[in-house]
C-alpha cells in the first residue's frame, strides 16, 4: 500500500502531498527527490499525510510522487546547479539590459531534473518578455519559464531572519500570506511607526494578524471606551481598554482612574461610541 507525505519544495517553498510507493518510509526532515507537476525536484518531509494535513492544504488528490531519499551524489548535483544558476541569474540580467526591459530580477531556479529554468522578477507594468525568452532559451537550451511576483513574494524567496531574530514566516511556515491592515496593529496597541510594524517585504507584518482574532473577541465582550458602567466601586466613565487582560481603566468621581477587571463590572448603562481604535476599516494591505 503507497504511503503518502506532506512535502515542501521548491524556491518558493510550496507544499504538498506525495506519495512513495511500497514499504518506502521517511522520517520527518528527511531529504527526497520527488517528481512533481514540473519535474524532478528536491524537497523536504514535513509529516505523514493524514485526513486533519489534507483539509489543511486543501488537497483532492496527491501532487506527485517521491522518487528516492537524496543520496551524496543528488547532494552533490544540487551543490553544482545552485554554482550554474548565479551564472544563469547574471545571464538572464545582461540580456534584461541588453533589450532596456523595465523589469527586475529576483531569483533563478534551476529544476533538479533539468526540465525548466524559472526567472522570478518584480516589475510595475506588464512586460513583454518574448524577445528575453528566445534569447534566455537559446543560450541555456533549456525550457524558459518567467514568473512575476509581488514585493511581498520577492521577501518569501530572499529574506532571511526578521526583527523577532527568528527566519521569516513567509519562508518558513506561512503557506498564504494573509491581508493585513492598520486596524490590526492599533487594536493591538502595536506602535504606528512604519518602520517597525513593517516587514522585509515593507507591507506590515505578517505576525500582526496571528493574534487579531483572539483580540476582537476579547474587544466585543468589554464596554467600548467612553461607556458608562457601574461596578462595586461606583459609577464610572471607561477611559481605557487592557484588552488580552480583560481590565478596564474606569474614571470614577474625581477624576479617579482605577484599573478593573471585567468581572467587576455590574451593569452598562451606557455605551460609548467606538474609537479610531476599533472603527472598521476597509482598507487592507
Amino acid at each position: 500500500m503507497d504511503t503518502r507525505y506532506v512535502v515542501r519544495y521548491g524556491s518558493t517553498r510550496q507544499v504538498g502531498e506525495f506519495t512513495a510507493r511500497g514499504r518506502d518510509a521517511f522520517s520527518r526532515n528527511a531529504t527526497v527527490v520527488i517528481r512533481s507537476e514540473r519535474g524532478q525536484e528536491f524537497g523536504q518531509v514535513l509529516c505523514p499525510a493524514t485526513d486533519r494535513t489534507r483539509e489543511y492544504l486543501n488537497a483532492k488528490e496527491h501532487q506527485g510522487q517521491i522518487l528516492r531519499e537524496a543520496t551524496p551524489d543528488d547532494q552533490q548535483k544540487l551543490d553544482e546547479l545552485r554554482v550554474q544558476e548565479k551564472l544563469e541569474f547574471l545571464g538572464c540580467r545582461d540580456l534584461i539590459a541588453e533589450h532596456k526591459l523595465q523589469m527586475q530580477l529576483v531569483d533563478v531556479e534551476h529544476l533538479f531534473g533539468g526540465e525548466r529554468l524559472i526567472f522570478y522578477y518584480v516589475a510595475e507594468t506588464r512586460v513583454d518578455f518574448r524577445d528575453l525568452v528566445k534569447g534566455l532559451a537559446s543560450k541555456f537550451r533549456i525550457r524558459i519559464e518567467m514568473r512575476q511576483i509581488g514585493v511581498r513574494d520577492e521577501a518569501k524567496l530572499l529574506a532571511d531572519y526578521g526583527d523577532c531574530g527568528k527566519p521569516v514566516c513567509c519562508n518558513t511556515h506561512l503557506r498564504e500570506m494573509p491581508p493585513v491592515s492598520m486596524k490590526m496593529a492599533k487594536l493591538q496597541k502595536a506602535t504606528l511607526d512604519p518602520t517597525k510594524i513593517s516587514g522585509r517585504c515593507g507591507r506590515l507584518k505578517c505576525c500582526l494578524r496571528y493574534e487579531h482574532d483572539t483580540y476582537e473577541e476579547y474587544r466585543k465582550e468589554l464596554p467600548p471606551v467612553g461607556s458608562v458602567v457601574i461596578t462595586r466601586q461606583g459609577q464610572g466613565k471607561v477611559v481605557g481598554q487592557e484588552i488580552l487582560s480583560k481590565k478596564l481603566m474606569i474614571q470614577f468621581e474625581g477624576n479617579r482612574n482605577i484599573m478593573s477587571d471585567l468581572a467587576d463590572v455590574i451593569t452598562v448603562v451606557s455605551r460609548g461610541k467606538k474609537t479610531e481604535a476599533t472603527r472598521e476599516s476597509k482598507h487592507e494591505e
